[in-house]
């Protein structure tokens, strides 16, 4: 998929494969400045323990559902860290001289990935902030025996880089490492799909436009159009293909959407 600007000017691109981030050999794409995963959460059968999906229509009363005791993808028992951190060091852009243009590695995970998450990175060369990203919702979908303890409505990210600090626009003001995690979207495609907000503030915070965003585990494609929206190049790679599928058409009616809204914009300023 390329997207083209309006003639004239300039060029963004906007790519999803139907590949493994493995094979990106295969395909035209620059060194990233920015690569955003939501790796796998390696939950195994326990995917939907506490999602009311586990029983028939979300009643515990109907008995199990054919969800109960499966993982969310056959694909996550097969994802290997250490292969995701070489192609990592591959796609990233070369630590610059100057400081304060560096790349960036942010990893979306579970709470349990994180301390194994920061010691993986370390053996790879890269380092991580004192504090993780904590991505704080205003729902949760534990809501078996919701009455009986605290849920959890946080989701939560690692912020990874070389030797230097990443690039960091935060523009005189203080950025804290909680960021609200609200649902933009109507129809979810993707069991774990993330807002464009929250991906948008973070594409923001890190990179400038013009930049390049990889994002391996591509899902929904959320990523790659918050990136194209924001006027940054982006790659993107899905295995699956029917959430390759449905990511393609989502990146495609969003920018419709905008496309008709950017048109209406400059008409009313007439």
């Amino acid at each position: 998929m390329n997207k083209k600007e309006n003639a004239g000017e300039f060029q963004i691109k906007c790519e999803l494969y139907n590949d493994h981030m493995e094979n990106h050999k295969r395909y035209p794409i620059k060194k990233a400045q920015l690569i955003i995963a939501d790796i796998p959460y390696n939950l195994g059968n326990n995917a939907y323990a506490s999602n009311p999906s586990w029983y028939k229509g979300g009643n515990n009363m109907n008995g199990e559902s054919e969800l109960a005791g499966t993982q969310f993808f056959d694909t996550d028992k097969d994802f290997k860290i250490n292969n995701f951190f070489s192609f990592v060091k591959r796609m990233l852009k070369p630590e610059p001289k100057q400081k304060g243009k560096s790349p960036a590695l942010i990893i979306m995970c579970a709470f349990k990935q994180l301390a194994p998450l920061i010691e993986i990175a370390k053996q790879h060369g890269f380092k991580t902030m004192n504090h993780p990203l904590i991505f704080t919702k205003n729902y949760s979908a534990e809501v078996l025996k919701a009455n009986m303890r605290p849920v959890g409505a946080c989701e939560y990210g690692l912020l990874f880089y070389r030797d230097k600090l990443p690039k960091f626009n935060n523009n005189g003001k203080m950025v804290f490492n909680h960021i609200p995690f609200e649902k933009d979207f109507n129809e979810k495609i993707h069991p774990t799909q993330k807002p464009i907000t929250l991906l948008k503030k973070l594409i923001e915070l890190f990179t400038d436009e013009g930049d390049v965003i990889i994002d391996p585990c591509a899902g929904s494609g959320s990523t790659l159009l918050a990136a194209k929206v924001l006027n940054r190049h982006s790659y993107g790679f899905e295995i699956k293909k029917e959430f390759y599928k449905k990511a393609l058409n989502y990146i495609n009616e969003k920018q419709i959407i905008s496309f008709k809204n950017k048109k209406i914009e400059q008409l009313s300023m007439f």
